[in-house]
């Protein structure tokens, strides 16, 4: 039986997005909105909103009891929980389970495994994904992780087992440098995620980043393919495209993921994450166990609208798709307009006294703004997503210049200059990207 009603436990584009995708299929509309939104399009195009309204505008969206009694006072079948915020929090999937209310994701103990990234490597490993040499339990003697760096190699990388993000990681040179670092990332990790351990895995020197969008239903999963994002700052993606691969690789790292999905039962839509060294290798990073911010990517080369999918899921249907069904057509570029400086990333929130932005054939623009919006500083700084499609790589970069030249933005700063750049520079139009591409491109900066 499918939902009535279910209540969106997030804000910004993505409660947008997830609005639309309801609509669509016949489901009310329910949102939560802090007292910073209450004027936003999300809570007014909404059937139903909830003011959580608190002194520090992330507990709005972070009370774990003020969103289930939302959700149970407007009698909602489900909670769409977006990206961020409760989406990967275990103990909120819990208390809906107790309710008996969906959660549109993955089971309690699916995120619980899935979130503790030893357990998760573990597991993965298992389920026979490529996993860098490393540690198999948590670490936190400098002698220990020495002894292991010494065997694996140097570089290597210390990361929170608990989190993600890139919060708290220390790359190692070198032994002298472990008891500070190991200091470090158990701090800062101890600091966001309430959780010290930390391990030690190899660095993957020349690294890219690639992403698989995967489907399962508890029992079957399905690929979409993959996507490139290794144009970052600070581990925060900027720019995403996709295809990437060659059909071969697609199918060899697909089908593993696929198992990997199948082997936890995940249900819902689930985003593996990858390291691709200079040899073309592969090495498992982590699953996102939620729709990811460049989900837009995979709908627009697939066709398919991954949110409606999950949502369907998560009513209780098995997978309507076979791997087969799955093809993927031209090429999609998606840029993050960020309301921050292009130079420093430092957020500018501010009025938006002019807003336009483009449209025409082969082009998406996902984003809340609009004239007059408000851009809140107490949250994340994406203000819109530009997309681009093209029959070609070519194509899609040529169609994502006019776009970006058409944007219009005034009121705050925003990244639209960089992409503008980045869409010229010569190794990023040869492919030549790692995961350092903005690191190695200072100029870009100027």
């Amino acid at each position: 039986m499918g939902f009535k009603r279910v209540l969106i436990a997030n804000r910004g584009e993505i409660a947008l997005r997830i609005l639309r995708a309801l609509r669509e299929l016949g489901i009310e509309v329910a949102i939560i909105h802090g007292r910073e939104d209450r004027s936003s399009l999300a809570v007014m195009q909404s059937d139903i909103a909830v003011p959580i309204y608190r002194d520090n505008p992330l507990d709005s969206y972070l009370d774990v009891e003020a969103v289930v009694a939302a959700a149970k006072s407007v009698e909602a079948d489900a909670v769409h929980p977006g990206y961020g915020f409760l989406a990967e929090n275990a103990g909120f999937v819990r208390r809906l389970e107790e309710e008996g209310i969906t959660f549109i994701g993955p089971s309690s103990d699916v995120i619980t495994l899935l979130g503790d990234k030893i357990e998760a490597r573990a597991a993965m490993e298992a389920a026979g994904l490529p996993v860098a040499k490393g540690s198999s339990e948590p670490i936190s003697e400098a002698e220990v992780a020495s002894a292991l760096a010494d065997e694996i190699g140097y570089p290597v990388i210390i990361k929170a087992a608990a989190g993600g993000g890139g919060i708290g990681m220390q790359i190692v040179e070198q032994a002298g440098e472990f008891t500070s670092a190991l200091n470090l990332c158990r701090s800062r990790a101890r600091s966001a995620f309430g959780d010290e351990r930390v391990f030690v895995e190899k660095y993957i020197e020349g690294a890219q980043h690639v992403e698989f969008q995967v489907l399962g239903d508890g029992v079957k999963a399905i690929h979409f393919g993959e996507r490139f994002c290794s144009i970052q700052r600070r581990h925060q993606k900027l720019v995403e495209e996709g295809p990437w691969l060659d059909a071969h690789e697609r199918e060899k790292i697909g089908d593993l993921v696929c198992r990997g999905a199948e082997t936890v039962g995940y249900k819902g839509l689930a985003t593996f994450e990858f390291l691709r060294d200079e040899n073309g290798d592969f090495y498992f990073l982590e699953v996102n166990p939620r729709v990811q911010v460049e989900h837009t990517v995979t709908e627009m080369i697939t066709g398919h609208n991954l949110v409606q999918l999950g949502i369907k899921i998560a009513e209780g249907e098995s997978l309507s798709l076979e791997q087969s069904d799955i093809e993927w057509t031209g090429h999609a570029i998606q840029c993050r307009l960020n309301a921050e400086d292009p130079i420093q990333f430092i957020p500018s929130p501010g009025k938006l006294w002019q807003c336009h932005f483009p449209a025409g054939y082969g082009i998406r623009v996902d984003t809340h703004a609009h004239i007059g919006y408000e851009m809140p500083g107490c949250f994340d700084s994406l203000l819109a997503k530009l997309l681009a499609w093209g029959p070609t790589r070519e194509d899609a970069i040529a169609r994502m210049r006019s776009a970006l030249d058409e944007t219009i933005l005034t009121g705050v700063e925003h990244l639209v200059p960089l992409h503008r750049k980045i869409m010229d520079e010569e190794d990023f139009l040869a492919r030549k990207i790692t995961i350092q591409y903005i690191e190695n491109h200072k100029e870009l900066l100027g």
